[in-house]
């Protein structure tokens, strides 16, 4: 079990120790960042997994002197904060999250030196850099779990959750039946320690035990540090995980029509996370990070949370009872609505309808893609891709929200798994091959013309995952060109969120709440002014009509601001025809 910490002593040897290279190292610089406090809501965040944006030295992996030569190209999109995976030195094993040094930069990925310049490039355009950070775990290889590994008697013994061995019949078994979410035991055998060390994710991520106030202070210190580097805010991966079920209890069972335990992809029982996920005392450190974030004088560091949860119950509590956790919890309903390969009207409408009036007021995170997930395309049967990719770009940005995209989607960019084993890097799709392929799928490199190495790498390069064959028309070069393009799609729509008044800050309400095949919404400024908005989520024309007299809105003429290409203007709002998938915005006069 995570065991409380070891009393004054392990407490004092964090505060002088445990983050003095943190301590020292984030004296060096500082880079301005966003000053306009509320610069997070309605914003638009960008996810680089840096591996797979830019190669500047041609070793075939992305870097951060690649990521600030493409500034000019995201403020062109309007991009207002790039999120960055993990950059910390690591042993690579899950390509970053496992961290062996918290105050640095890995070396693949360039040094502090070219960090500080992304900042601070960055905010010459406008743009704020945010961090992962990765609090519930670290690598095996990070010198506090080789310490705490050592003995049962060091200053860090109790930093990662140690438990002894459950013997049955006079053999060694693990403690409970607490599954990895990346398959097998949660628990691993340490012979040194002669106990077992609990990882919710790989074998070589050992989770920290946050009952410790001695961890809880180091971590900290991690956060002040990259504050102190001009960071506009974090990502907190993994937040729901940072505790368990003090009494160590089996979970129970997922349970199939049979009643029998379901077999999950690497062949283990199903068992559920009631007692491994989303504890109540997830909110102290929520709090307390809060509090080390509002220490920062001059302007706003933003907390995101990954937050996958079962209902806006849940997420509503992620904020804080005043406002004192998270700034923006992710929504994970929205985009990633489970066992739903389609779009589905009678899923979205309600959940979309629930984070903008059960939430307290707060500001929603809405996020249809990610570095973990199958890219849009999973949405995608046949015909009419980029149709759907803009009926999804559509709900992202132009809803009451703070959007989170992530890289290629602005161009189509599509999942490409791997077709053999031996080809597969993600050790997911290694141990569940073939059910589970893995994620190097939707981690490909980014797609910028149709020349050698799609302009990812230096030609002849070998990149570290290969360039998918879509490069040749899916690319931001040939979509530059092209009026109709995706690309042209995302400049114009979120050129809409962030400056016609009504699609940037009016409040949100359904209209046509009965039509189970059109998604259709007002947004209405304070002043009055007034927008609709109507997705088709079928493969069949549709037409709509609105009364919007009990909006308070007596006009019927509507004046297009954006439309699916070829799609008719309407002359009014009793008659709006949308082709399949067909999106429809426009003004209400």
């Amino acid at each position: 079990m995570k065991a409380a910490a070891r009393g004054l002593s392990c407490v004092v040897f964090a505060l002088v120790f445990g983050a003095s290279q943190c301590a020292v190292l984030s004296a060096q610089q500082s880079a301005p960042t966003h000053q306009n406090p509320n610069w997070w809501k309605n914003a638009v965040i960008y996810e680089i997994y840096p591996r797979s944006f830019q190669d500047s030295n041609g070793d075939g992996i992305g870097d951060l002197n690649g990521i600030t030569s493409r500034l000019d190209y995201l403020q062109s999109l309007g991009i207002d904060a790039i999120w960055l995976t993990p950059i910390y030195p690591s042993p690579q094993v899950d390509f970053g999250y496992d961290i062996s040094d918290y105050c640095n930069i890995d070396p693949q990925y360039g040094t502090l030196a070219d960090f500080d310049r992304l900042v601070a490039e960055a905010h010459k355009r406008n743009i704020g850099i945010i961090m992962d950070l990765v609090l519930n775990h670290t690598s095996d290889q990070h010198p506090w779990f080789k310490e705490s590994a050592s003995s049962r008697t060091n200053p860090k013994a109790d930093w990662y959750m140690w438990h002894d061995p459950k013997m049955v019949n006079g053999h060694r078994e693990p403690p409970n039946n607490w599954l990895s979410v990346f398959g097998h035991s949660a628990w691993q055998w340490d012979p040194a320690r002669r106990q077992y060390y609990y990882h919710r994710f790989y074998i070589q991520q050992p989770d920290l035990n946050w009952n410790n106030p001695a961890v809880r202070k180091a971590m900290y210190d991690v956060e002040r540090f990259w504050i102190r580097h001009g960071v506009a805010g974090f990502r907190l991966d993994a937040i729901t995980s940072l505790f368990e079920d003090p009494q160590d209890r089996d979970e129970a069972y997922v349970l199939g029509p049979d009643g029998k335990p379901l077999i999950n992809a690497y062949g283990d029982k199903a068992v559920e996370t009631n007692l491994t996920d989303n504890l109540p005392e997830v909110h102290d450190v929520l709090r307390e990070l809060r509090q080390v974030a509002d220490q920062t004088h001059g302007r706003k560091v933003v907390l995101i949370g990954e937050t996958y949860l079962g209902s806006v119950a849940d997420l509503a509590k992620m904020y804080g009872p005043h406002n004192d956790e998270l700034d923006l919890p992710m929504d994970m309903q929205i985009g990633f609505p489970p066992r739903r390969p389609r779009l589905d009207v009678n899923w979205l409408r309600p959940r979309i309808d629930e984070a903008e009036t059960e939430i307290n007021g707060n500001m929603p995170l809405f996020v249809f893609d990610n570095h973990d997930n199958v890219r849009w395309d999973r949405y995608v049967t046949a015909d009419h891709k980029d149709d759907v990719g803009r009926v999804i770009a559509t709900v992202l940005f132009a809803s009451r929200d703070t959007a989170m995209m992530y890289y290629g989607d602005e161009i189509g960019m599509v999942t490409t798994p791997p077709t053999r084993k031996e080809d597969v890097k993600d050790p997911i799709g290694i141990t569940g091959w073939p059910k589970e392929k893995g994620r190097d799928g939707e981690r490909t490199p980014m797609q910028w013309n149709d020349g050698p190495d799609a302009g990812f790498s230096p030609p002849g390069v070998k990149t570290w995952l290969p360039i998918p064959p879509s490069y040749a028309t899916i690319n931001v070069t040939a979509e530059e060109h092209e009026p109709d393009s995706m690309l042209h799609w995302y400049q114009q729509i979120i050129a809409l969120k962030k400056h016609d008044p009504a699609l940037h800050e009016g409040e949100e309400t359904m209209l046509n709440t009965s039509n189970q095949h059109v998604l259709s919404w007002l947004r209405k400024a304070s002043d009055g002014e007034a927008v609709v908005v109507a997705c088709n989520f079928t493969d069949q024309p549709q037409t709509v009509s609105f009364d919007l007299t009990a909006q308070g809105i007596h006009g019927t003429r509507v004046r297009t601001l954006l439309r699916t290409p070829g799609a008719p203007d309407p002359a009014s709002l009793g008659s709006i025809q949308l082709g399949p998938y067909g999106v429809y915005i426009g003004r209400v006069e």
